[in-house]
């Protein structure tokens, strides 16, 4: 009876909950943790990059041109809060499915997925107010480098969002159980990081510029 519910036992907690087996960690959650390391060496080196320019520059940092002034949008803040707490959303998800509550998972990853599709289109409008103001792409060197980083990490939430979807498809057709999920678990570290550097982009660019 219990197969044909959405919640299904779990005859391993320990191996399942965190994608191990008897021969160590799953090949495809080591391929994503690898693929996250890489990654962080990206935006890394993106961070190195801005923080030279602005010693450069120095007390005329951020250099925008004569009139130009550069303030946070009250969208940016909810984008910030809505993108944090998805990771909390996504992660309830995981542990549902560790338990085998199918339901739980698919409601999980839908809301994430429309949290992500939320700051993007935030993010999209906050570039097009700052095009107003006279911040873009090649207009500053400051420009440059805040859509540079920010255009960067729009586009790893986007293949995270995607990712995401993937996931939902597969777990609406029932393919994902207690005991298996490390692709859940994969996308999941996947989006955990996103927010995560977001959280590090914000303080930088947004607070102290």
């Amino acid at each position: 009876m219990t197969a044909t519910t959405d919640v299904l036992p779990t005859d391993h907690p320990v191996e399942l909950a965190h994608g191990h087996g008897d021969g160590g960690i799953n090949t495809a959650l080591l391929g994503m943790l690898l693929f996250i390391a890489s990654e962080i060496m990206f935006f890394a080196g993106l961070f190195a990059a801005y923080f030279s320019v602005r010693a450069k520059y120095g007390s005329h940092w951020p250099a925008l041109p004569e009139g130009v002034e550069f303030a946070i949008n009250p969208l940016v803040i909810i984008a910030t809060l809505i993108l944090v707490s998805s990771s909390g959303v996504i992660q309830w998800g995981l542990w549902r499915i560790r338990k085998g509550d199918r339901r739980g998972l698919n409601r999980a990853f839908a809301l994430t997925m429309l949290m992500g599709l939320t700051f993007l289109a935030f993010q999209a409008t906050d570039y097009v107010l700052l095009a107003d103001e006279g911040i873009s792409l090649n207009g500053s060197i400051f420009g440059s480098l805040f859509f540079t980083m920010t255009g960067f990490h729009g586009a790893h939430v986007l293949g995270g969002v995607i990712g995401i979807g993937i996931i939902l498809s597969r777990g609406m057709t029932g393919q994902f159980s207690a005991r298996n999920h490390v692709a859940v678990e994969a996308v999941s570290a996947y989006w955990h990081f996103v927010d995560v550097v977001w959280i590090f982009l914000f303080l930088t660019l947004y607070i102290l510029r």
